[in-house]
């Protein structure tokens, strides 16, 4: 297989704040230069994490990253706010799922924890199995699985955070990857998809992780391509598109 293109990463990078001279009277600006001093306060980087094999976190919770307690006091909107800015200046993938989304892709992967994912290369595709464990969503390459079988590493891991979706109506979202087979915007790709054929509201789409995981001898993997061409993502890893290289 010839080696991966660039997919257009959806991340945003948010110029730093500069500090204002005294008695600038400008409010957001004074806000948003407060949040720059706070963010050491609402984020725990490096706290009580552990390294597993492959260089993903062991056991990574929402208190490893954040301070939840703190951020309870915050509204939903200064909460998306806060866990945004501070993923959009680090070269990973990250979300604000919607409660009622993640209660819908949750349900729906406790009955169905396993699908087949397609990465568009520059010829073809390379599969990528995703298999939950828990509230994480691990990532395989399918030529990986077919090689070293149940020892094979993970490539991309999805950690989802439901401690604030009663109280908030949101789950956080943020991953790991391994750099050596993927960059940030083909792990995109894949996160996208998960929405894509979990949280459908088309029941053919769902359908295809129903056969996958039930009727395997009747999955038809070209399927799963057709749905994605159809919705557009990863169109930008194809050469020849037009994408935003910045």
């Amino acid at each position: 297989r010839s080696s991966p293109d660039v997919f257009e990463s959806r991340m945003e990078k948010r110029n730093e704040v500069k500090k204002q001279p005294v008695g600038y009277s400008n409010q957001g600006e004074f806000i948003r230069c407060m949040e720059e001093k706070a963010r050491p306060i609402f984020f725990a980087e490096g706290l009580g994490t552990k390294t597993s094999k492959g260089g993903f976190t062991k056991d990574k919770t929402l208190d490893s990253i954040l301070n939840v307690e703190m951020v309870k006091e915050k509204s939903v909107e200064e909460i998306k706010q806060i866990w945004n800015q501070y993923f959009s200046a680090k070269d990973t993938v990250y979300a604000v799922i919607p409660a009622d989304k993640f209660d819908l892709i949750w349900k729906r992967a406790q009955k169905c924890p396993s699908f087949l994912y397609a990465l568009p290369r520059k010829e073809g595709y390379e599969f990528f199995v995703g298999q939950w464990s828990g509230t994480e969503l691990h990532f395989t390459s399918l030529i990986n699985i077919q090689t070293q079988g149940e020892t094979a590493p993970s490539q991309l891991v999805l950690y989802h955070y439901p401690e604030l979706q009663k109280e908030k109506g949101i789950v956080l979202m943020t991953a790991e990857m391994d750099s050596k087979f993927l960059v940030v915007r083909e792990a995109q790709c894949l996160a996208n998809q998960v929405q894509l054929f979990y949280a459908t509201d088309h029941s053919e789409t769902y359908e295809l992780v129903e056969t996958f995981n039930h009727r395997s001898s009747e999955f038809k993997y070209m399927s799963v391509i057709a749905e994605l061409e159809q919705s557009g993502l990863g169109r930008e890893l194809r050469p020849g598109q037009v994408s935003d290289k910045s």
